[in-house]
């Protein structure tokens, strides 16, 4: 395993049906600690939310260095985009592999001059992220933040 904190090699592949138990065991693993702050984590429900959605053909799975790393969902809504089930590994976090993810796929959806919005838990550190990238706040509640992302409105090309 690549322990030195330079980003490591990746790419993207379209998810398999034979990839959604490596994806619900990270979920699981990725979502507990905020959800257990906010008093939510149910081990069987957070694996049960994946299955009852995961769609192979809008996920791609992360693979860094060849091996998997995490995966993400970009599901069409209208004109628009919705990101879902963004998750790495935790030995990966922090590490800049979220951000090149990310931004490819702004990129994707800059080309098509089509808006992207999400959903983050409150007090998610994931949140920075995004709004590193360009997402801005519409609604939040106690559980749930909301946010948008309008074409071509991230950091300058180049920029990470």
């Amino acid at each position: 395993m690549n322990t030195s904190t330079s980003q490591p090699a990746w790419s993207l592949r379209t998810a398999r049906p034979a990839d959604i138990e490596a994806i619900v065991e990270l979920r699981a693993v990725v979502m507990r600690p905020d959800l257990e702050r906010l008093g939510r984590y149910d081990p069987h429900r957070v694996r049960q939310r994946f299955r009852d959605s995961f769609a192979p053909g809008l996920t791609s799975v992360v693979e860094a260095d060849g091996a998997f790393a995490g995966c993400v969902t970009l599901r069409p809504d209208g004109d628009e985009l919705l990101l879902e089930h963004f998750y790495l590994a935790p030995a990966l976090q922090g590490r800049g592999l979220g951000s090149a993810v990310l931004r490819a796929l702004l990129d994707r959806a800059d080309a098509e001059a089509r808006a992207v919005r999400l959903n983050v838990l409150t007090g998610s550190p994931a949140r920075r992220l995004y709004e590193r990238h360009g997402f801005t706040l519409e609604s939040q509640d106690p559980v749930d933040v909301f946010m948008i992302r309008k074409p071509n409105s991230g950091l300058p090309e180049g920029s990470f």
